[in-house]
């Protein structure tokens, strides 16, 4: 009889690898110490979780699959727009104002006809639906879930939870059920809150931040059970447990549209003649035909400010796996960040963007969404054929390849992807 071939990928939002520690994470740090670990992950740009969502599910970066950010702009009817990829509602406006969602298949598509995708996810709900925009497979989260055809779950399929532990601990109990059920899918993945949940509101490296990473620790546990006893009964399991970026301590927010205004380079605080998408410690600036006259200004005057540390534009956005014909993405702004510790004693501080549509206070808090060094740490640990147990791998690693990864582990084909299968890295560094 065939080996029945089934990955599992756990999500631990925000957790960066340097807050892995036997104390607050005694499951992680015996799975990295005893599986294969990645001492080079790194995350894509912005360092957002619903980029990363995308990225997650495609295997390519923002440039190819569009998604450009927790904010982004469209360029619309009406003109220049900035939206909340986050909002429950913006699926249904990509494809309305795009005529599509991601501009490249997902891993729920490639694996429709070969037992299936399953998503769980506690965190937005955009997040939680651009890993699987066209509904191949389930997606269940709090702000509806569905089933192939994106048929509504109204029932007790449903997911009622709320952001952070509790929510996390819910989810995770009906996941592991999902694992162990006989139509179980044959990709799962399990997107926690937590510590990304606490650490926007606390300091970084806080008792309440380390609690918050006890408790996805906890949950990590859980699935490790399940696992177990999936591979007793004889199935072939890859496991894979990463973050999608890490965070840094915010010292100041700067209101870049207003820093234009000021310079006489952008109409109004709300004109689309210069459209601002913040997103954390960076942000995407799109501009109107009518206003690109203003680019080498607006260049010039951004990288000149104490809190900017680089501005991209036209085929230097390439560098950041963006592209240059994208109309909501002319330039792309990374604000200053360095190794600063905070209070606690934990390195990297930032400035980030303010936003209208989010007012409240950061500052001390964590967030992320640059280039930041700590921000750009995420982790991974993978178990399974193909990665020797008690190795590390320091080849570079990011997000567009755990696609092309679960794929090869499954004998499918990754073709057409930007990331390729970490099974190749890890040979290669042997």
């Amino acid at each position: 009889m065939k080996n029945i071939r089934r990955c599992i990928l756990i999500m631990c939002d925000s957790l960066r690898r340097d807050l892995i520690l036997p104390d607050s994470s005694p499951t992680l740090t015996a799975l990295a110490r005893n599986a294969c670990w990645f001492a080079n992950a790194r995350a894509v740009f912005p360092s957002t979780t619903r980029v990363s969502s995308a990225s997650i599910a495609t295997g390519c970066h923002p440039g190819r699959h569009g998604l450009l950010g927790n904010k982004m702009i469209l360029d619309e009817v009406r003109g220049l727009r900035c939206h909340n990829v986050g909002e429950p509602a913006f699926r249904d406006h990509l494809q309305h104002s795009t005529g599509r969602t991601l501009r490249v298949p997902t891993l729920a598509q490639r694996v429709a006809e070969h037992g299936g995708a399953c998503i769980m996810s506690n965190v937005s709900p955009g997040a939680a639906y651009f890993n699987d925009p066209d509904g191949f497979g389930e997606v269940f989260h709090s702000a509806g879930s569905y089933g192939p055809g994106r048929v509504p779950y109204l029932d007790e399929r449903s997911l009622p939870i709320k952001s952070g532990y509790a929510g996390d601990r819910q989810m995770t109990a009906r996941f592991c059920q999902k694992l162990l059920a006989t139509d179980a899918p044959t990709i799962a993945t399990l997107w926690l809150s937590e510590p990304d949940h606490s650490g926007h509101g606390h300091p970084l490296g806080s008792p309440a931040h380390f609690a918050a990473i006890s408790h996805a620790n906890a949950c990590v546990q859980q699935v490790l059970e399940a696992t177990e006893q999936l591979r007793a009964r004889g199935e072939e399991v890859l496991l894979m447990v990463a973050s999608d970026h890490g965070m840094e301590t915010v010292t100041h927010q700067v209101d870049v549209g207003l820093a234009l205004v000021e310079a006489g380079l952008k109409a109004t605080a709300d004109s689309d003649d210069v459209v601002i998408a913040p997103n954390g410690s960076s942000c995407m600036i799109a501009l109107a035909p009518r206003a690109r006259v203003l680019q080498s200004a607006i260049v010039r005057f951004l990288s000149q400010q104490p809190w900017c540390a680089a501005v991209h534009e036209d085929q230097a956005l390439a560098q950041l796996g963006l592209s240059a014909n994208d109309s909501g993405n002319t330039l792309a702004v990374i604000m200053r960040s360095d190794d600063q510790a905070n209070a606690f004693g934990v390195p990297g501080s930032t400035c980030i963007v303010a936003d209208a549509q989010d007012p409240k206070s950061y500052i001390g808090h964590g967030q992320h969404g640059g280039l930041g060094a700590f921000e750009q740490a995420p982790f991974l640990i993978v178990q399974g054929d193909g990665f020797p147990a008690g190795s590390t791998c320091r080849a570079p690693v990011s997000l567009i390849d755990f696609a092309p990864t679960l794929l090869h582990f499954l004998g499918l084909p990754c073709d057409d992807m930007d990331g390729s299968p970490l099974q190749f890295r890890t040979s290669a560094d042997a």
